[in-house]
């Protein structure tokens, strides 16, 4: 879908990430035509004089100085440890993040067959025995907190769910009898999930982050790797509305990671952890809050 220039945000855009290019040094950049699909900085593609065009993107305040570090360190190890594509590197500093541009990915059965390939790939020869990643990174505007756990529902509970329940949107949201229900899934997850082994995760895996090369090739953009679930990875595909076209991309990871028949039963659980960060950054929240006191019901107390 085209931007739409009628919307303030974009307007801003162009010259911001103009000054933001020249500043680091870029100054052969023409043009800049804003990019949708993002939701936490600001994005463009940078049409050059003299070389290729760029994908760029920056906050008009950052959260903090290593976001863009810690994307593109994720990206080089999706690339070099799991065999992802991923963009190039052009340029990155605290401010701003210049990429090699992707194209949107075909509308073909063909492409999501490709993909699950590469997602079984990367999951499955990226085991790990331990949980975590050696530093935090960021989801979106917030800081995604890591550090290393051997056990993986423990790691899951603490720094992938209860971690959202102090921030402000999330506060405002779920009531008291919403929250103790989490501690209480929390506290069950052995029971509700199998115990399976860390892998190195994308992490942000919405379908927006899918993209793919010139030759048509999957590749990802936007992790917010750690050592997790590979099923981290998986509900968030099947639960952000991915096209007709993916059904293929289902059966054909199950096939190749020998995924048992009850996965789909676990997706909503696994997604908990990308609903409450939905919740907690944006005023829309898409259905968030819904979803999660759905999920929720079973465990709250009866009267």
């Amino acid at each position: 879908m085209p931007p739409d220039m009628k919307d303030p945000v974009l307007m801003r855009s162009a010259p911001f990430l103009l000054d933001r290019l020249a500043q680091a040094g870029m100054r052969d950049v023409v043009t800049v035509e804003p990019a949708t699909g993002g939701l936490a900085a600001l994005a463009g593609i940078a049409t050059r004089r003299e070389a290729p065009s760029v994908f760029v993107k920056a906050f008009a305040e950052a959260p903090d100085d290593d976001v863009f570090v810690a994307e593109v360190e994720g990206l080089a190890a999706l690339r070099e440890l799991g065999g992802v594509v991923t963009p190039e590197v052009i340029l990155v500093d605290r401010e701003l993040l210049v990429l090699s541009v992707l194209r949107p990915r075909p509308r073909s059965e063909a492409f999501w067959e490709r993909f699950a390939h590469m997602l079984a790939r990367l999951h499955l020869s990226t085991t790990h025995p331990r949980f975590g990643w050696h530093r935090d990174n960021w989801l979106g505007r917030r800081r995604q907190t890591n550090g290393w756990h051997d056990d993986g529902f423990t790691f899951f509970a603490q720094h992938r769910l209860l971690r959202w329940l102090g921030e402000p949107r999330v506060e405002a949201a779920l009531d008291r009898s919403d929250r103790a229900a989490l501690e209480r899934l929390c506290d069950r997850l052995p029971d509700l999930l199998p115990d399976r082994p860390a892998c190195l995760t994308h992490g942000d895996l919405w379908a927006q982050n899918v993209l793919a090369t010139a030759d048509g090739q999957p590749a990802l953009i936007d992790p917010a790797v750690s050592y997790l679930w590979a099923e981290v990875d998986l509900a968030h595909v099947w639960s952000t509305a991915p096209p007709p076209e993916a059904q293929r991309f289902f059966a054909v990871y199950a096939e190749l990671t020998s995924l048992d028949g009850d996965w789909q039963a676990r997706m909503p659980i696994v997604q908990l952890r990308q609903h409450l960060a939905v919740l907690a950054q944006f005023d829309d929240d898409w259905g968030a809050a819904d979803q999660i006191r759905a999920t929720l019901a079973p465990f709250r107390t009866r009267s």
